[in-house]
């Protein structure tokens, strides 16, 4: 009896190892956009050493992160409500300038609760500011929602569109900026198509895929302006939401 228990036992370890080997396998073939960050994985300079000082724009980038986790409304919001919520955030921990893919300009690292900022993409203050946004929008949903990044395609669409539409990567001057002109519902249509867009870019998924499941959740999602309480359409209207939400609790103070 003991044999026969002991040979049960060895079948269901081999079949645990082979479901691992498959999983494994099954995470090579599809690996969640990390092949956008090579630097996730290796870095062609040692970390401080003087090829990265010269070679990279990894200084530049830490600057530029640092001016806008200082002045960016939208930024201070987010970081003040992930705090509020038991995640602070911390630039040396949270926040990592890699070189990526040429298409792409950053990224939320669910596994490690870490954003990546491409250094070699990221050359202007105003596109460091919308980036570092829209990637603390993804550490937000990650902080106060049990998101499911890699198995639940609807929660990464979700995420995507909320990003999309509180980020400012959707705001008029930017849709102009990029020859995209409309009147009814445009803000809307935009940011279907950068959150179709930014799925695309890490799943391995057809378009009409990608297509069935942002429609599926979108209204929902898109109405969801947590933590902002409005859409901020413009710095302005990030500093109003800003300043709403330091005095969040000053009417009960004075009951």
């Amino acid at each position: 009896a003991a044999r026969e228990e002991n040979k049960e036992n060895l079948f269901t370890n081999k079949q645990a190892s082979d479901e691992n080997k498959a999983a494994d396998s099954e995470r090579k073939v599809e690996d969640y956009g990390y092949g956008l960050y090579p630097g996730r994985a290796r870095s062609k300079y040692k970390e401080g050493s003087i090829g990265e000082s010269l070679f990279t724009f990894k200084h530049k980038c830490h600057i530029m992160l640092q001016f806008t986790l200082d002045t960016s409304p939208y930024a201070k919001l987010l970081l003040g409500a992930m705090r509020n919520s038991g995640c602070t955030v911390y630039k040396d921990r949270h926040f990592s300038c890699e070189d990526c893919d040429g298409t792409v300009s950053g990224g939320f690292d669910a596994a490690t609760s870490q954003i990546v900022l491409c250094q070699n993409n990221i050359h202007q203050q105003a596109h460091m500011n919308r980036v570092v946004t829209h990637e603390l929008i993804h550490a937000f949903d990650h902080c106060r929602a049990r998101v499911d990044w890699f198995s639940n395609f609807r929660h990464l669409a979700c995420s995507e569109i909320r990003a999309a539409n509180l980020s400012g990567d959707c705001s008029f001057i930017n849709e102009i900026s990029r020859f995209n002109f409309g009147l009814k519902e445009h803000h809307q249509e935009c940011v279907r198509s950068r959150a179709l867009r930014s799925i695309l870019a890490v799943r391995k998924v057809s378009r009409e895929e990608a297509e069935r499941v942002v429609d599926e959740v979108f209204d929902s999602c898109f109405n969801d302006h947590a933590p902002f309480g409005r859409i901020p359409h413009s710095k302005k209207d990030a500093k109003f939401a800003h300043r709403d939400f330091e005095n969040r609790d000053r009417y009960h103070a004075n009951l």
